[in-house]
């Protein structure tokens, strides 16, 4: 049973995939053509995929980008198990299943016009969604995007034209479709890669947070999606500033509606501690709430 927040906002839909790109780190773009659930989506909203017509469980994957007017979806995902697999043989003009948007998204604040938003792996499509909302929706604000990855990030860098307090010589590698929206990124990684960060993206994020002054970084609030370590050192650095933060939590699901309480996380309330679903009372949750 669906809850009854999410009961006008949930859909089922056959999409036919319009483009399928696959990407080094077994990482693939999927982009299907999904009218309902594209004019529905939102910034930390999710669909729950149908890998194969014979697989019953389905995958959640984070939307990362979805066009109401031309009515498409984008989703980046990777290849970590049968399903996924399943997924990146599926071909362009195939149709597939999908369920969504589905999850309670992250919520912009107009007074924060400085938003930071830190994504690790498949932890980056999130933080480009709410990016593509900020540039549509908020032109005052002054976003800067923060992304981390230990395999090649799924586009090819290009050198920043947007400069930075704080950030040290020399990383200068962004995502250029953020370039071309005129979003400041910097990436992070402990591979080598050209133009990255060499270390952690909560340590580059630091870097510029101490650069501002304090009337800067009282404009500041964090948005994140990652790992659950990561997550937490987010909300670590959230609060050595003292700074309102988001999460988007990454947990295994099974029916995606609250119907199988399978996702449950423990989430710290002024009540007490509750167990709440990632799926639906998610997956974006207070920092502080999750992480104490």
């Amino acid at each position: 049973m669906i809850d009854k927040p999410h009961r006008d906002s949930i859909v089922v839909t056959d999409a036919e995939i319009l483009q399928h790109t696959a990407y080094p780190g077994a990482q693939y773009i999927l982009r299907i053509q999904a009218p309902e659930i594209a004019r529905r989506a939102q910034p930390g909203g999710f669909a729950h995929i149908q890998c194969a017509s014979y697989l019953p469980m389905r995958r959640p994957i984070s939307i990362m980008r979805a066009d109401a007017k031309a009515g498409w979806v984008e989703f980046l995902y990777k290849v970590l198990g049968h399903g996924t697999q399943l997924l990146a043989q599926r071909q362009v003009g195939e149709k597939i299943n999908v369920l969504g948007p589905i999850g309670v998204p992250f919520v912009l604040h107009t007074e924060r016009p400085r938003p930071l938003l830190i994504g690790g792996g498949v932890g980056i499509p999130p933080m480009i969604f709410i990016a593509d909302h900020i540039r549509q929706h908020h032109s005052n604000f002054k976003p800067l995007v923060i992304m981390g990855s230990e395999v090649p990030f799924p586009f090819q860098t290009q050198p920043s034209t947007i400069m930075l307090p704080g950030i040290p010589d020399g990383v200068i590698a962004s995502m250029p479709l953020l370039e071309e929206w005129r979003v400041a990124s910097r990436l992070a990684s402990l591979q080598g890669y050209p133009g990255c960060f060499e270390g952690y993206v909560t340590d580059l994020a630091r870097r510029w947070l101490t650069a501002l002054d304090d009337t800067q970084r009282g404009e500041v609030e964090i948005f994140s999606c990652g790992p659950h370590a990561m997550l937490n050192a987010v909300a670590k650095l959230a609060r050595e500033f003292d700074l309102p933060c988001q999460v988007s939590l990454e947990e295994y699901m099974a029916c995606a509606v609250g119907g199988c309480a399978g996702c449950t996380v423990r989430v710290n309330t002024p009540e007490g501690p509750y167990m709440k679903r990632v799926c639906v009372d998610g997956p974006v949750f207070d920092a502080y709430q999750v992480f104490a």
